[in-house]
């Protein structure tokens, strides 16, 4: 039985072949700092962060889509697909996304985490071709497709055609360094400390780049960082957005870059079809229109953005090399396998 895992910087997912979907939880692990007891993974331990005894540390052990704790990772890997898979799946092959641009150190991180579960081989896949396989696209044609997979801890901007990237780029500050920017901004405009899980939920409720006819309001409930009390604020999308206008504008310059490097026919692909957008990041509001109106292309936000990696990791284990299905031409958009 083959496997695949989106290994992400806020969500951890697994597809098993046969079955679908399997797992769906947060990358974040609780553990004993001294002894590395390991108390809680998944959505249950990021209820934990920023509520721990002293000793125990919630984390995620994943920063900006590289591998910041390797044991940790293994650790987490381990006791969420023993959750979901009661029967011991024995050496599986695996297929795994990664961010573009990773040193082959990085690689070799994450396929030493994967591998921990008893992998047979580890297949690698750009985040970007995954999304285009998860989206529906048929990415071993000479048709040019630009996809943008924004995450949690990069945003992925891939040109893909004939199951390659012609023209790639990275951005290593996504919707984590806007919780962290977010953070630092209310503490120091209202005097309020709060924590990431708060300004998170924050982001996804009131969160935007663009000023909105219609105002929704957040309230923010935190520590007073002067008399040290308890207290609350209410904001408004207007409010926040300076916080996280220029990680937003990160992203729409990187989109515009690699549109610059496109080569032309390509570019007259992108042109007929649009850009595609990806990944939990994508619904921020005004996110897709800021992209349309600085690149003058249409823009679309796929209906299971936040799914499109790993339901499309789960697609590319049929270009596993001696799969049955694996396409008569020969082009594969997996990577080398460890």
């Amino acid at each position: 039985m083959d496997i695949a895992i989106d290994l992400g910087s806020d969500r951890i997912r697994v597809f098993v072949e046969g079955k679908g979907k399997v797992l769906d939880e947060a990358s974040v692990i609780t553990y004993d700092v001294d002894t590395r007891e390991v108390f809680a993974v998944g959505d249950e331990a990021y209820g934990m962060i920023g509520k721990t005894p002293y000793g125990v540390r919630a984390a995620h052990p994943l920063d900006s889509g590289v591998i910041a704790q390797s044991d940790l990772v293994e650790n987490m890997v381990e006791i969420l697909l023993k959750e979901v898979c009661p029967v011991k799946i024995v050496m599986p092959r695996v297929v795994t996304a990664i961010p573009c641009g990773l040193t082959e150190v990085e690689k070799r991180a994450v396929v030493n985490a994967v591998g921990a579960i008893g992998a047979r081989r580890v297949y690698l896949i750009e985040s970007p071709k995954a999304a285009a396989l998860g989206c529906g696209v048929d990415i071993t044609s000479p048709h040019g497709v630009l996809i943008a997979d924004i995450g949690s801890g990069t945003a992925d901007i891939g040109v893909i055609s004939l199951g390659g990237l012609s023209v790639s780029k990275s951005v290593k500050r996504a919707g984590g360094a806007m919780d962290e920017e977010l953070v630092k901004f209310v503490r120091k405009k209202y005097n309020l400390i709060i924590g990431t899980n708060t300004a998170e939920a924050c982001k996804k409720e009131v969160g935007c780049v663009t000023v909105l006819d219609e105002q929704k309001t957040f309230r923010l409930k935190g520590r007073d960082a002067v008399s040290g009390l308890p207290r609350f604020v209410d904001v408004g999308c207007e409010d926040i957005m300076p916080a996280i206008a220029e990680i937003a504008q990160d992203i729409v310059l990187a989109v515009r870059d690699v549109l610059e490097q496109t080569p032309p026919e390509l570019a007259g692909d992108i042109y007929n079809d649009g850009i595609i957008l990806t990944g939990g990041l994508s619904k921020l509001t005004g996110l897709a229109k800021t992209i349309s109106e600085t690149t003058r292309l249409k823009v679309r936000v796929h209906k299971y953005a936040a799914d499109c990696v790993i339901m499309g990791c789960g697609k590319a284990l049929r270009f596993i090399e001696d799969g049955k299905n694996a396409p008569k031409n020969g082009i594969s958009p997996l990577m080398a396998a460890y």
